[in-house]
C-alpha cells in the first residue's frame, strides 16, 4: 500500500527542477510515491525528469503531449495516484528533509480529512514565514466554520494546495480535482469547495515547504491573457457558493474577495499587454454586473475608499454600456 502520493507538475523549470528533485529524494520513503508530471516542457526539464525517473526512489513519470496548465497537470497526477494520502508540490519549489514524514504523522495523529500548514516564501534576497490565517492549532475543526468573517483574511484566502495534505476519501468524493484548464487562480474554487464540503480539517505548526516567489517564468509574473482566468475561477466560486445551504452568510465573503482580486489586478494593470489590459477592464466590469448586486453594494461599502471608488466607477461604466446596448 502506498501511504503518500506527491503530485509534482513541471513546466520549463530546468533552472529549479534539480533543487526540487533533491528535496524529494531527502523525503523519500518506501511507501511514498512521487508523480512527476511533465506538462510538455520545451527546455531541458524533460531530460532532468528522465534521470529522476531512474534515480529518485518512488518516482513515476507522466508526460503531457500538450501543455494543459497547472490545474490539468495536477489532475493528471491525481488520476495516477495510489496513496492513502495525497499532497502537491510545484516544480520550482522545495522541501526540508524529512518534512513529509512529519506531515503524514500529523494528519494520521489528528485523523481529519485534510491538514493545512504554514510555509516559507523565498525571493531572491529574503525569506519570510507565511501562516495559515487560523488561530487554533493542532485541533480538529469544521472547515465551514473558518470561511468567515468576510472582512478578514481566512483559510479560504490561503489557497496554496501544496501547503497541506489530504486524505484519499476527499479524492473519492470528488473534492480534490481542480477545474480543468484553469491557468491561474485554479486553487480558489478548489479551496472553497474543500471548506464547504469536507467534514474536518486542522492546522499544525509545521514548516517545511519553501515557495519560490517571483520566478520570471511563473504565470503570476507574466501579464498575458492567461492571467484573466482568475475571472473564470471566481465566477465558479460565486456560482457554487450561491447554491450552498449557507449562501446568505458565505456570499459576502466570496464577493468581497472577488472585488479585492479585481482591484489588485487593476492596480497593476501596467504589467499587462495593452490588448490584455483592455480586456481585463471589460471582463472585470462584466464580472461586477454578474455578482449579486445587493451583496456587491455591501461589499463595496465595507472596502477602503480608494478601492471602492475604482470598482464603483467600473461598475457604472458597465451599467452605462449595458443600457446603451
Amino acid at each position: 500500500m502506498v501511504k503518500l502520493s506527491v503530485i509534482v507538475p513541471f513546466y520549463n523549470v530546468q533552472q529549479y527542477a534539480p533543487d526540487t528533485l533533491r528535496s524529494l529524494s531527502a523525503n523519500a520513503r518506501d511507501d511514498f510515491e512521487f508523480i512527476l508530471v511533465d506538462d510538455c516542457s520545451r527546455d531541458g526539464t524533460p531530460d532532468i525528469l528522465a534521470r529522476a525517473e531512474r534515480e529518485l526512489p518512488g518516482a513515476v513519470l507522466v508526460r503531457h503531449e500538450k501543455n494543459g496548465g497547472l490545474a490539468t497537470a495536477r489532475n493528471t497526477g491525481m488520476d495516477r495516484a495510489r496513496g492513502e494520502y495525497l499532497t502537491f508540490l510545484d516544480g520550482d519549489d522545495w522541501l526540508a528533509p524529512g518534512y513529509y514524514e512529519q506531515l503524514l504523522g500529523a494528519i494520521e495523529g489528528l485523523g481529519c480529512d485534510f491538514l493545512r500548514t504554514d510555509h516559507v516564501q523565498c525571493t531572491t534576497r529574503a525569506r519570510s514565514v507565511h501562516r495559515v490565517p487560523v488561530g487554533r492549532r493542532n485541533v480538529v475543526l469544521d472547515p465551514r466554520e473558518v470561511i468567515l468573517p468576510a472582512d478578514r483574511s481566512t483559510s479560504v484566502d490561503y489557497a496554496f494546495a501544496w501547503a497541506g495534505v489530504y486524505h484519499r476519501r476527499l479524492l473519492d468524493k470528488g473534492l480534490l480535482h481542480f477545474t480543468d484548464g484553469l491557468r491561474t487562480a485554479e486553487d480558489r474554487p478548489w479551496i472553497w469547495k474543500l471548506h464547504r464540503e469536507a467534514e474536518s480539517f486542522a492546522v499544525v505548526n509545521l514548516l517545511g515547504v519553501f515557495y519560490r516567489r517571483g520566478v520570471a517564468s511563473s504565470l503570476t509574473q507574466i501579464g498575458d491573457v492567461r492571467q484573466l482566468d482568475f475571472i473564470r475561477a471566481f465566477d465558479q466560486v460565486i456560482e457554487e457558493t450561491a447554491t450552498d445551504r449557507d449562501a446568505d452568510a458565505l456570499l459576502p465573503k466570496a464577493v468581497r474577495t472577488y472585488c479585492a482580486i479585481i482591484s489588485h489586478h487593476l492596480g497593476s494593470i501596467e504589467r499587462f499587454e495593452p490588448a490584455v489590459a483592455k480586456q481585463l477592464k471589460s471582463m472585470s466590469a462584466d464580472a461586477l454586473r454578474r455578482m449579486p448586486q445587493a451583496v456587491l453594494d455591501d461589499a463595496l461599502d465595507s472596502m477602503d475608499l480608494q478601492r471602492a471608488t475604482k470598482l464603483r466607477r467600473l461598475r457604472r461604466r458597465a451599467a452605462a454600456a449595458g443600457a446603451a446596448a
